[in-house]
């Protein structure tokens, strides 16, 4: 063999070996590959899921409870500029800012009270609005945004004029005063929370949820991993359900690795989404009452379902080989379920606790309602988020 060859054949070693040492040093700092979901076409497509629901929203009127929006808007809102961001969708992107420009000057009377008085059941679902600003902050850094955004996460753990003892004895234990231990707590606390943190880096803010979500976890979840819709009503009604695993989905993706919190959220995540995985329906859907099989199939808890495993794929949370046809099954089915104005049928109303299972079986259903369109987007925007 010439000199020539054995200097070509000794340089091939010398950069295979290279290669060999480099991976074994890279491949574990850069983590697990990303997992690639399959390539959606169609009506199925997400982009224009998401584009027909977008622009749905912007052609509805407000959703107001007390005068002010309601946090089922916020939701549609929320998922709607998550989505024109992960798709590239700057004109649809600048429609939904632009919408929020008369809360800034004349409609601020818009604008979610803080430490609304009248009626305590419901800080939570007025303070969640603040999460609508604070994405809006991290998107254009308009600091007016911010403004008005933080109050609505610092107000949380800062007590009112009007606090009770039950509402100070939380605040000691490190609770925001607005606890009332109702699962859908566990998306409005979080995602203001877990916002905040994100556009401060104030870990104060993603150790409040954290704390919450604990408490709420230890005190309301199953051995099953689900949730009744009280601690008096026995039944895992759907979108109740969704709420908590849309919230802990949504705090998960933000709580650090070595935050002291996340190895008993993660577990109870994992054990819902086992349970979720047994009751979904052939069709990919969910029903109304979560364990029942003769029930009408529920579409905004189904959507929140969905929306939490694919972000469970996503993440590298859950096995995408046992969870992304219960995923795909339930995107599809959902998609199924969009008429041709882009409203989502089968939404369940407002829904209250009550210890009647024919109370939930006859509920009334509805098209277009904001509690089924913004989780319907976050799915949108979870499959085309890098």
């Amino acid at each position: 063999m010439n000199g020539a060859m054995l200097f070509f054949r000794s340089n091939i070693l010398r950069l295979c070996l290279s290669v060999i040492i480099l991976g074994g040093i890279l491949f574990p700092l850069m983590g697990s590959q990303p997992i690639i979901f399959p390539h959606l076409k169609g009506k199925f497509a997400p982009e224009r899921v998401g584009t027909k629901l977008s622009e749905r929203y912007l052609a509805s009127e407000h959703m107001l409870y007390a005068k002010t929006i309601h946090y089922a808007e916020v939701c549609t809102w929320y998922g709607a500029v998550r989505f024109a961001e992960a798709s590239g969708k700057e004109e649809l992107l600048q429609k939904l800012i632009a919408r929020f420009e008369p809360l800034l000057d004349n409609r601020r009377d818009l604008l979610p009270l803080i430490g609304y008085k009248e009626n305590f059941n419901n800080y939570v679902d007025f303070n969640m609005f603040g999460c609508l600003p604070l994405e809006l902050y991290r998107i254009t850094g308009r600091k007016v945004f911010f403004d008005i955004g933080i109050p609505y996460a610092d107000s949380q753990w800062s007590l009112p004029d009007f606090a009770t003892e039950k509402h100070r004895e939380y605040l000691r234990k490190g609770f925001t005063w607005q606890t009332r231990l109702w699962i859908d707590d566990m998306y409005m606390i979080t995602v203001v929370q877990a916002k905040a943190y994100q556009v401060t880096g104030d870990v104060k803010y993603i150790d409040r949820a954290a704390k919450e979500m604990v408490y709420y976890l230890e005190k309301l979840q199953r051995p099953n991993g689900l949730f009744y819709h009280a601690p008096d009503v026995p039944f895992y009604w759907a979108r109740g359900n969704g709420w908590m695993s849309a919230g802990m989905a949504e705090l998960l993706c933000y709580l650090p690795d070595n935050h002291e919190c996340r190895a008993y959220i993660m577990e109870a995540y994992r054990k819902m989404m086992e349970t979720l995985k047994l009751y979904q329906h052939e069709d990919g859907m969910w029903g109304q009452l979560v364990d029942r099989e003769n029930i009408w199939p529920e579409t905004s808890g189904s959507a929140m379902f969905v929306y939490a495993v694919i972000t469970g794929i996503k993440q590298g949370w859950l096995d995408s080989e046992v969870y992304m046809d219960v995923a795909m099954k339930g995107w599809k089915s959902l998609v199924s379920y969009i008429n041709d104005k882009g409203d989502l049928t089968e939404i369940c109303v407002g829904t209250g606790k009550k210890n009647s299972e024919s109370y939930y079986y006859e509920r009334p259903r509805k098209a277009g309602d904001f509690h089924g369109q913004g989780p319907m987007l976050w799915c949108a925007a979870a499959l085309i988020e890098k």
